[in-house]
C-alpha cells in the first residue's frame, strides 16, 4: 500500500536516516527519564530517554534539555518521534508538563499522517509518559498526589480484549475515550488492536461492546460481505502480484523515491536479485563505505518498498 506523508513527515524522517545534527534518532547515556512502548513481534517498538536540567530545590521545576529514541518501525513511527522530542525540547518544558503532549500535537506538527498510521503517534505518546514515570521514581515525585496516573497497571490486570497485541480492557476503554475512538477501524488505527485475527471485533465483551458503552449503541446497517481472496495478500488487500510485476514496481520506486535522495548524496543503489519477498541490492558511490549503510538499506530502501509495494518485502544488503 502507498501512503501519502507531508513534506514534514518525509523531512523528518530523511533527516533521522542520515543521521542530520538537528535530528534525535540514539539514546541518551545514563538518562534521567526511560521508558518504552511497543513489542518487536508485533513490528512497532519505541525507547524514549530524556536529560533534565535539575532544579536544586524542587524536581517539579526540572527542565527537559535534550530528548532521544530509538524505534523499530516504519516512516510515521521514525517521523511521530522525531516530532515529539522537537516538541519537548523547543517547549523547554519540565517532564510534568511534557505529559500534557498528546498524539494530536505530534500529529499536527507533522502537518497530518494516514489515518492507518495514527498509532505511531501514540506510541510516542505513551513511551514519553513511561519515561516521565521512570523519571518521577528516580526523584521522588508523587505523580497521584499531583493527579496524575500513568502506571497502567490496568495493562497487567485488565481483561484481555486483543490477545493478538494484548491490549486489556481498562486500556482500550481509556483510548476510546482519550483519542475519541469512534469505530473498530479507528480503534486498529490508534492502537492496532483488532488489526490481526479480528476475533475481538464482534466478541462479547470485545471491540464493539466497548465503543457501543462508550458512545451509546448505534444503528447498523446490513451490508453484504464481498468473498475473500484465496491464499496470502499483500497488504492493503490488492491482488498478489506476479514475480514479473513485483520487480517492476519494486524498480519504480527505487528509481522514483530512492535514487534521487542517494545521487544527492554521491551515492547510488543497485538491484542485485529479486527472490520472492527478498529484494539484494548493493549499495553504490559513497553510500557503499558510509558507516551508516545499514541504516540507509532499513531505514530508506527497505521502508520506502513496504510503503508502497509490499510489507513483507526484505532488503539485504550484498
Amino acid at each position: 500500500m502507498t501512503w501519502e506523508y507531508t513534506e514534514k513527515t518525509m523531512q523528518l524522517f530523511m533527516d533521522a536516516v542520515h543521521g542530520k545534527p538537528s535530528s534525535h534518532m540514539g539514546e541518551i547515556a545514563d538518562p534521567d527519564g526511560f521508558g518504552e512502548h511497543g513489542s518487536i513481534a508485533c513490528g512497532d517498538a519505541l525507547r524514549f530517554t530524556f536529560r533534565t536540567e535539575r532544579d536544586p530545590s524542587d524536581p517539579l521545576r526540572d527542565r527537559i534539555v535534550e530528548a532521544r529514541y530509538l524505534t523499530f518501525g516504519c516512516t510515521s513511527a521514525i517521523a511521530a518521534s522525531e516530532a515529539l522530542c522537537a516538541i519537548i525540547e523547543d517547549k523547554k518544558c519540565s517532564p510534568v508538563e511534557a505529559l500534557e503532549i498528546t498524539n494530536r500535537d505530534i500529529v499536527d506538527y507533522l502537518g497530518g499522517l494516514p489515518e492507518a498510521k495514527i498509532h505511531c503517534s501514540v506510541m510516542g505518546a505513551e513511551a514519553l509518559e513511561a519515561a516521565v514515570f521512570n523519571w518521577a521514581i528516580r526523584r521522588g515525585v508523587d505523580l497521584a498526589a499531583l493527579g496524575i496516573d500513568i502506571t497502567r497497571q490496568e495493562q497487567d490486570e485488565g481483561r484481555l480484549v486483543c490477545k493478538c497485541f494484548g491490549l486489556s480492557e481498562p486500556y482500550l476503554r481509556r483510548k476510546i475515550r482519550e483519542l475519541n475512538l469512534r469505530s473498530i477501524t479507528q480503534i486498529t488505527n490508534a492502537v492496532k488492536a483488532g488489526g490481526a485475527c479480528t476475533s475481538c471485533h464482534h466478541a462479547p465483551g470485545g471491540l464493539q461492546d466497548l465503543l457501543d458503552e462508550a458512545w451509546g449503541k448505534q444503528p447498523t446497517t446490513m451490508v453484504s460481505t464481498p468473498s475473500l481472496p484465496i491464499g496470502p495478500q499483500p497488504a492493503g488487500g490488492e491482488p498478489e502480484l506476479s514475480p514479473y510485476q513485483l520487480a517492476k514496481r519494486v524498480e519504480k520506486v527505487l528509481d522514483e523515491d530512492v535514487r534521487p535522495k542517494l545521487q544527492h548524496d554521491g551515492g547510488d543503489l543497485e538491484i542485485v536479485d529479486i527472490k520472492g519477498m527478498l529484494v539484494y541490492c548493493r549499495l553504490q558511490g559513497v553510500c557503499a563505505t558510509c558507516a551508516g549503510a545499514t541504516s540507509t538499506i532499513k531505514l530508506m530502501v527497505e521502508q520506502a518498498l513496504k510503503d508502497r509495494v509490499d510489507e513483507r518485502i526484505r532488503v539485504i544488503n550484498v
